[in-house]
C-alpha cells in the first residue's frame, strides 16, 4: 500500500511525459497532494476546476440512467491530455487522480495502465 506522496512520485515518473499529478477530493475540491506542475500549469487550480467536470459527468450519467460507474475521464487539449481516474476503494471515496501528460512525449493507454496500478495501492 502506498501513500499520497508515494502516489505521486510514482504517477509522474512512472509515465514518460507527464507534467504534473494530483490526488484530488472532489467533494471539497482541495487537492490532497500535487507534485510537478510549474507556472504553466498550477496543479491545485486545475485540480479543484476539475471537480466540477467529475461532478457534472456523475450527474449526468444519473440523469440519463447510466449504471456503469466511471473509470476515467480524458481531456484533450492541443498539447495536453488531463486524465482523470475516480478511486473507487471505499477508502477512496470521493477522491480521484489527476494526471497532466505532453501530448507529443506520452503514451495514454500506459497512463491509463499506471493509474489504475496507483489506484489499486493507494490507501488514504
Amino acid at each position: 500500500m502506498a501513500g499520497v506522496e508515494v502516489s505521486l512520485k510514482e504517477m509522474l515518473t512512472a509515465v514518460e511525459g507527464s507534467l504534473g499529478a494530483a490526488v484530488v477530493d472532489y467533494t471539497s475540491g482541495m487537492a490532497l497532494g500535487t507534485l510537478g506542475g510549474g507556472k504553466d500549469l498550477n496543479l491545485t487550480i486545475a485540480a479543484a476546476g476539475n471537480t466540477d467536470v467529475v461532478r457534472a459527468m456523475a450527474r449526468t450519467m444519473e440523469q440519463v440512467r447510466v449504471k456503469s460507474s466511471i473509470e476515467d475521464i480524458l481531456i484533450t487539449l492541443e498539447k495536453q491530455y488531463h486524465l482523470i481516474r475516480l478511486i473507487r476503494a471505499r477508502s477512496g471515496n470521493g477522491l480521484f487522480l489527476y494526471l497532466v501528460l505532453d501530448k507529443e512525449h506520452s503514451n495514454l493507454a500506459m497512463a491509463r495502465h499506471q493509474l489504475k496500478r496507483v489506484e489499486e495501492q493507494l490507501e488514504i
